[in-house]
């Protein structure tokens, strides 16, 4: 079922808010990896094969791919508010033969998954767009293993983006720690590390 906003398309797309899924190919644009490469993302996750890493947020999968192929063993799993996006994900990496890759539909404040499921989570520019930030990154926090990373990455220009003072807030009173940081001119990553 489509995404009921009062917005149009183009406002959604121009301003705050949950990213339009009929804009959806703006994401994939080849000019973006400039910006941040999908290969440069993941080697930020430090991935083993085996890891079970959650996508929160993936779109149309740009980040989706270089992802799967780094868990020959392992699972990705996308976890989007938008049926559309995981629709458009699931297209691209079906057509490219990954298999390692489940699909679910964002919906409520509580997480789908077991408590210390995901060795690795990661988001691109999405906190900004979550209502319920504090209970969002407790489920994080829940669903992340000990000793395992969330990885959230902010990009310059996006009306939506988080300054790391509010990152660090938000992360670190779920009781997680900042593990590492890598700035560019276009934005700013931050991984934070579940402590034993």
């Amino acid at each position: 079922m489509p995404q009921k906003d009062p917005k149009s398309v183009s406002e959604r797309f121009a301003g705050k808010g949950v990213f339009p899924y009929q804009m959806a190919f703006t994401l994939l644009i080849p000019l973006r990896r400039l910006l941040l490469s999908p290969a440069t993302l993941i080697d930020r996750l430090d991935l083993a094969d085996s890891y079970h890493v959650l996508e929160i947020g993936p779109g149309p999968g740009y980040f989706s791919i270089e992802a799967a192929k780094h868990l020959p063993q392992g699972k990705l799993y996308l976890y989007d508010i938008q049926q559309e996006m995981l629709d458009h994900a699931r297209r691209r990496l079906v057509k490219r033969g990954y298999t390692n890759v489940e699909y679910h539909r964002a919906g409520g404040a509580r997480f789908p998954f077991a408590d210390n499921t995901f060795d690795r989570i990661f988001l691109v520019t999405v906190m900004g767009e979550v209502a319920n930030r504090d209970v969002y990154v407790q489920e994080i926090a829940r669903t992340l293993k000990t000793g395992g990373v969330v990885s959230v990455t902010e990009m310059k220009g996006d009306p939506d983006k988080l300054e790391e003072g509010e990152l660090n807030a938000l992360f670190t009173a779920a009781g997680l720690e900042k593990y590492r940081q890598y700035r560019t001119f276009a934005g700013l990553t931050v991984n934070y590390k579940k402590a034993a």
